[in-house]
């Protein structure tokens, strides 16, 4: 700790903390351990009087700063950051921090490892306890990392650090401390690719799903950007948004669906794809519950067209925000026509077909034409 964390120690009337800060910093009874499940409300609470909080290394890096920061007024609290866990490790491993993943994952699944891990990837992953880092290599294992180097990193900084170093599928540390946070140096399984048009079967879906080479060429007209809103309307398996979850950080996606059977599909892909806190899900009729969604950037509609829906969808769009309407029937796709003419766009016709088996030969099969009007308000 630094002289000036010393001092703002001495002079504290209480101190909140870990059991473990609480004793390597011996404020006996001035000490108050975080209730389970965390909260900050006692730290609240006590304002007016001369609290300390203290907090692993960085308090603002996925800790307990930004929480407080909110609730209270600029004049109220003062930090005095030290090393972060991740700044720790990776000055023990000898990582360039800047080309490390840095994840928070002691409140998180583990699947959100989902879109970033790849052969070659390095990652510094916070874990709830040592059971965790058991469960961590299991996972890994079992989605064909296996071949991954786990640097198991336990209490660094204090008087009990402990750095041990293991493959993922030969895993056999059973005394695993808390706190710890787990390096790896990812290997094995290629991972998720970054370009638009995934696998169809990487999705739960009963059929009703955009198909690959149509889901890449509507993210293309949806155009998402770092920290932007998408509407999903008749998501269906909801693969249009985790496909735009996964191609700018920061975006969010609101899908509405009215089959239950369908939302729930959605709600398994958002989960297995680790972006349930980027995707909601709403039951119900599109047109119905339009009014109850935050501002959006951009709108997909994949089902459940209408002339009376595409009006009111249209005057709840913020100017600037993109529509894109994908339709296959001869009725949405006249729909779609008379939009276009109303409002302005492109209208894109998308005629595809795959070789299959002709007999003893192969010949073209075609696919349904999709029509996609898409449109910036």
């Amino acid at each position: 700790m630094s002289d000036a964390s010393r001092a703002a120690l001495c002079a504290a009337a209480i101190v909140f903390g870990a059991p473990r800060h609480l004793a390597l910093a011996s404020v006996g009874d001035r000490g108050r351990e975080w209730p389970n499940p965390f909260s900050i409300e006692p730290v609240l609470a006590e304002r007016g009087r001369n609290a300390v909080v203290l907090a692993s290394g960085d308090p603002f890096w996925f800790g307990a700063g930004g929480s407080l920061a909110a609730r209270l007024a600029p004049g109220e609290w003062t930090c005095h950051p030290a090393p972060s866990t991740f700044s720790l490790a990776s000055a023990r491993l000898g990582w360039r921090l800047e080309d490390t993943l840095c994840l928070a994952l002691h409140a998180a699944p583990l699947e959100r490892l989902v879109p970033v891990l790849a052969r070659g990837v390095r990652a510094i992953c916070l874990l709830r306890d040592g059971a965790a880092v058991g469960e961590l290599a299991r996972w890994l294992t079992d989605r064909g990392f296996g071949a991954s180097r786990l640097s198991v990193l336990e209490a660094l900084g204090g008087p009990a650090e402990r750095v041990r170093t293991v493959v993922a599928d030969r895993f056999d540390l059973p005394d695993v401390r808390h706190p710890v946070a787990v390096a790896i140096a990812a290997d094995g399984a290629a991972g998720l690719p970054r370009a638009s048009g995934l696998p169809d079967a990487l999705f739960a879906h009963d059929g009703q799903i955009t198909k690959r080479p149509v889901r890449a060429l509507t993210l293309s007209a949806l155009a998402p950007r770092p920290g932007e809103v998408l509407w999903d309307l008749g998501a269906g398996s909801g693969s249009v948004s985790v496909e735009w979850c996964l191609t700018a950080p920061g975006t969010t996606a609101h899908c509405v669906e009215s089959r239950p059977d369908r939302a729930g599909n959605v709600r398994a892909n958002a989960a297995g794809f680790g972006l349930a806190h980027r995707m909601s899900v709403t039951e119900g009729r599109w047109t119905d519950v339009l009014a109850g969604l935050p501002a959006p950037d951009a709108v997909f509609v994949g089902g459940g067209a209408d002339p009376a829906g595409i009006d009111t969808l249209w005057h709840l769009l913020p100017p600037g925000a993109r529509l894109v309407v994908n339709t296959v029937t001869l009725e949405s796709e006249a729909l779609l026509a008379a939009c276009q003419a109303r409002h302005g766009g492109t209208l894109l016709r998308i005629e595809l077909a795959t070789a299959e088996s002709l007999g003893r030969l192969r010949g073209w099969q075609p696919s349904r034409p999709v029509v996609q009007w898409s449109v910036v308000k």
